[in-house]
């Protein structure tokens, strides 16, 4: 039997300019034979080959350290002695007790080294050459051994210039690819940190089943460990470290590559893969790494190529010069921009990058975000005056000082296009205008059609303008007025240089569909809501007292299901309760009357249960613009009505008295109260928000799930609007909640077909309460039939089928249970699903016993929903409540009630750590006990023993203990950095033996996290 040919793999023509391919064909497949996960592996390595990557064979620590000194001394022409290499690999490369993030800061920012020369001299030496990529080498090696709390063997790893910084982990075809996500938290627990440490330099991961294939950062990894490991460090909800934050490669046409075959032609062509490595990760100021998708490094590349291009074509000053991104809301804007922007600031021939954007809350979000992505990597300006300083004084110019922080004048600056225009006025003849500059506008489809666009345009000589948007302009939804030649997104900024749709983001995971209800509250006559009838008619309407008295019912009664407050998650190390919502209303008068309903009906019920109502509107002409456009809302309240005025001053003294601040409408203070709610907002401090315009645009809070909306919407701001609400935050939050009080079905079609295509709908918008419940349904006959209470899970493979299936039932009632419908149609009754949440828990506890026992883990390719477990658990307000109702049925029986109590308790994954505390006060009840009083006494007493036991074992300070706990009782979680834990520690001994007080540190902050976490929500 002769030998097939063998199949060569070209790779896909790149240039210096593209790193993403701009089409890509998939490859037919050529076998139909089953594959290996060991031929998958080969596969991958010969094809790795044929791209001019070294295969080697190292399988030991000893021969990689070795290789990683021949590849740096080749990289920089250069020799190490053997005392130089091994104070370099000591000092600069293995330092010890250095973590992922220190060796992630190396790698992106401090890739050159200083090396101490035998003689004295010192030498640059590079581990990663930034300048000329292509002059790094590629290696791959495979099944490296190691042996750290388990010895494993990894499957493939890419070397650049010798040090580990890809790593693929591979299952065979029909494997869950998720699975090789677990595996590398494996690793990361259990051996990634061995030896050297050399592993921690791996940036990126590359997850594969054949079939399919994704990529992601190191920081997803790790953190992902620390939530799986419940690190008390790390107890927050799951935002960028989790597995539904893996990326997909796509080509330019945002066509995903899925493939192994196809993605090692593409990603892993040398050329892609270093430029992702060396320009398209962003490492913010937390020193987490962000790599780009493959959208975003387009857009970034075409703005670039645009630049290039219209130089040497003589197009500087023109439209042709520059273009727009279309890029859907939610899919990551600001990285994009800045990324462009700094590549931009790079070029020799640019003089000057301008940021541009449209409202002074984008100016202050912006400037946030460029912060975090890199501090001090930008200029911003508080006045016209400012901006005329950092425009007119040389780039590296020291402009003054803040606090200690010497302020530099950079190639960026950021400034509103307010500012920009009212500095052009006022500057006829500045040198700036001659200059080369990159002018960027973000949000480009609100202000930039009108007299300050064309005033920019006529004052710079030689610009380029690049404009960013989610929702453009084109000639079908333009608006009626204005300029003939300013009218369209391309008109004004020139060539779309690349989209990506809402369709797009929502197929690629990368936001979360939308659910919407329609709420009809009354019917409003036919001849109201004929068109032709006036608008302030048919508003009237709709602000009649009977249906805003029933909208606000509605939405007070639905708060809690929509918002999901069962459930808890730890946020920016708080314990918050669900999520939060805006109401969108028609009018500074409908946001009035709203305001004053909700007061109206919540002053009865008692202060601790109200919702946190804020409200926030300032002068807008034009509210509801035919074009679809949200009319601008600035920060002047000086237009206001005195009535407007006055009310708005009222509501926010409501909120001073809320949040102990002391915000009014004065210009700097109404500034500075918009930025203290928008902060509250994204901690979930306060509940709903009632707008006319404001935090519709431009605003991300991915706390935010709700929109209630009792306005007109349409086009654009349609989108926008609904688009608050679609950031992804944890495994809870599946979409956003749009409750619509007026039927904006239609336009709501047409402005995702606008947006997205005709077909969008069925993307877009959450499928109906059947498509789940049918589903819903067969998996609960499942676990009936198959796992019947009451029947022992026998053998590894029954456990692993229950988690996978309930797993799938709780995503499921997670969806369903913000349909009104499912209510009365559970199916499982409540104890059968406490009953199966206990099963699920026990599972749970024995996987993690395991896992901290170092015995080999029977689940470590299990998902457990965690998350949504908590969603379904009781309280001890449920408890308490249960106790009672049972002694006023059964007042001389307690047995029934303990069986009852125990149950509800195992099905609570933050009662069963208190389960004792629980089962020994109702033991203590009397028939005469009152259960509130006895409850808050008894938990009262044994807090303060536990606290006072633990403090004489351990020999901490009392006051300053006590006073820890009570900040960590109010925060929901221990505080682990900073000088309070030190306070409570005992004095240190100069004779301790070194690390014995960091040991003694970590071991009372256990103590005191499990502490906190036994007593945490219980009483007083």
């Amino acid at each position: 039997m002769s030998t097939p040919p063998t199949v060569r793999y070209e790779p896909i023509a790149v240039t210096s300019e593209s790193t993403v391919v701009a089409e890509f064909e998939p490859t037919p497949t050529s076998s139909s034979a089953y594959q290996s996960e060991a031929a998958l592996e080969a596969e991958l390595i010969r094809m790795l080959g044929e791209q001019a990557y070294q295969h080697l064979t190292i399988h030991t620590e000893t021969d990689l350290v070795a290789n990683l000194r021949t590849q740096l001394e080749a990289l920089n022409a250069m020799t190490f002695s053997d005392t130089e290499w091994e104070r370099f690999f000591r000092e600069c490369i293995a330092r010890p007790n250095e973590d992922v993030a220190d060796k992630t800061v190396r790698v992106q920012e401090d890739h050159v080294q200083v090396l101490t020369r035998d003689d004295g001299t010192t030498k640059n030496v590079k581990l990663v050459d930034k300048a000329n990529v292509h002059n790094n080498r590629l290696q791959v090696i495979n099944q490296y051994e190691v042996a750290g709390a388990r010895q494993n063997r990894y499957d493939v790893t890419i070397l650049v210039n010798g040090l580990p910084m890809v790593h693929v982990e591979l299952k065979r075809r029909g494997v869950r690819i998720r699975d090789a996500f677990n595996q590398i938290s494996r690793y990361q627990r259990d051996s990634f940190w061995a030896g050297s440490g050399l592993f921690g330099y791996v940036q990126l991961f590359v997850i594969s089943n054949g079939t399919n294939t994704k990529y992601y950062s190191n920081t997803t990894r790790y953190q992902h460990v620390d939530e799986q490991r419940g690190s008390k460090r790390s107890g927050k909800a799951k935002t960028s470290d989790s597995f539904e934050f893996t990326s997909w490669w796509a080509d330019a046409r945002n066509r995903r590559i899925e493939d192994l075959t196809d993605f090692t032609r593409t990603f892993f062509s040398k050329h892609t893969l270093l430029n992702v490595l060396t320009r398209y990760c962003v490492l913010t100021a937390d020193c987490k790494l962000l790599v780009m998708r493959p959208y975003q490094i387009v857009a970034a590349e075409q703005i670039l190529l645009r630049v290039q291009s219209a130089g040497n074509r003589g197009k500087l000053g023109s439209v042709d010069a520059g273009g727009y991104v279309w890029h859907t809301t939610g899919s990551g804007k600001t990285l994009t921009s800045f990324k462009a922007s700094q590549l931009a600031a790079r070029l020799d021939d640019v003089d000057r990058v301008l940021f541009v954007v449209d409202r002074k809350d984008l100016d202050y979000q912006t400037i946030k975000e460029y912060e975090r992505f890199a501090p001090g990597s930008v200029n911003t300006n508080r006045n016209t005056d400012q901006l005329s300083k950092q425009l007119t004084a040389p780039v590296g110019t020291v402009l003054g000082q803040r606090g200690t922080e010497t302020i530099v004048n950079r190639k960026i600056v950021v400034t509103t296009i307010q500012k920009l225009a009212r500095f052009i006025a006022a500057n006829p003849k500045h040198p700036i205008y001659d200059a080369r500059v990159v002018i960027t506008f973000d949000e480009c489809h609100r202000s930039q059609f009108g007299t300050m666009h064309t005033a920019i345009t006529k004052a710079f000589k030689r610009y380029h303008l690049f404009g960013f948007t989610g929702t453009p302009i084109f000639a079908k939804n333009a608006p009626a007025g204005g300029s003939p030649t300013l009218k369209t997104t391309e008109q004004a900024f020139g060539d779309k240089l690349h989209t990506y749709t809402i369709v797009d983001a929502i197929n690629d995971g990368n936001v979360l569909p939308f659910r919407i209800d329609y709420i009809n509250t009354i019917k409003i006559p036919d001849q109201v809501a004929d068109k032709q009838v006036a608008a302030i008619d048919k508003e009237s309407a709709y602000l009649a007292s009977e249906r805003v008295r029933q909208v606000v019912e509605y939405i007070l009664e639905h708060f809690d299901r929509k918002t999901k407050r069962a459930q808890h998650y730890m946020l920016k190390d708080r314990r918050v309760h669900g999520f939060n919502a805006l109401f969108a209303t028609s009018s500074i008068e409908a946001a009035r009357i709203y305001y004053n309903q909700f007061f109206l009906q919540q002053e009865q019920i008692p202060a601790a249960q109200r919702l946190k109502v804020g409200l926030i509107y300032s002068y807008a002409a034009n509210e509801e613009d035919v074009d679809g456009l949200l009319g601008e809302e600035e920060f002047e309240t000086d237009a206001l009505g005195a009535d407007a005025r006055s009310f708005l001053e009222a509501a926010i003294a409501d909120y001073n008295a809320m949040f102990g601040t002391s915000w009014d409408t004065s210009a700097d203070k109404f500034q500075s109260y918009y930025k203290d709610l928008s902060e509250r907002i994204r901690n979930r401090e306060i509940d709903l928000v009632i707008v006319v315009n404001m935090f519709l645009t431009g605003f991300d809070a991915t706390t935010l799930n709700t929109l209630w909306v009792d306005k007109n919407l349409r086009s654009h701001g349609l989108i926008q609007a609904f688009s608050r609400t679609n950031r992804i935050l944890n495994s809870v939050k599946t979409f956003g909640n749009i409750v619509s009080f007026r039927n904006l079905e239609d336009e709501t079609k047409d402005a995702l077909a606008l947006f997205g295509n005709n077909e969008a709908a069925g993307v877009v918008l959450l499928k109906p309460f059947e498509h789940y419940y049918t589903d819903y349904t067969a998996k609960v006959a499942d676990l009936l039939a198959r796992f019947p209470l009451g029947q022992q899970l026998l053998g590894e493979q029954a456990k692993k089928d229950f988690v996978a299936l309930f797993g799938v039932i709780l995503r499921l009632r997670n969806i369903l249970t913000a349909f009104d419908d499912f209510d009365g149609n559970e199916i499982l009754t409540d104890r059968q699903v406490q009953d199966y949440t206990s099963r699920y828990l026990d599972l749970y506890a024995d996987f993690r016993a395991q896992r901290d026992a170092d015995k080999e883990p029977i689940a470590d390719d299990l998902v457990f929903e965690i998350e949504l477990i908590k969603q379904v658990e009781v309280n001890v307000d449920y408890i308490l409540e249960l106790v009672r109702q049972h002694r006023a049925d059964h007042p001389s029986d307690d047995t029934e009630m303990r069986t009852a109590v125990e149950r509800a308790i195992d099905s609570s994954p933050s009662l069963r750590n208190k389960k004792d505390l629980i089962e020994e006060f109702v033991a203590s009840l009397t028939a005469r006990s009152d259960v509130d009083t006895e409850w808050e006494r008894f938990v009262t007493a044994r807090r303060e023993a536990e606290l006072a036991a633990l403090i004489a074992s351990e020999n901490l300070d009392p006051a300053a203990t006590h006073a820890f706990v009570r900040s960590a009782f109010r925060d929901g979680a221990i505080q682990e950095t900073g000088t309070a834990i030190t306070k409570l520690l005992p004095p240190v001994s100069r004779f301790d033996r070194a690390g014995a007080h960091a040991a003694k540190k970590q071991a009372v902050l256990d103590k005191l996290a499990a502490f906190v976490e036994r007593f945490l929500g219980l009483a007083g």
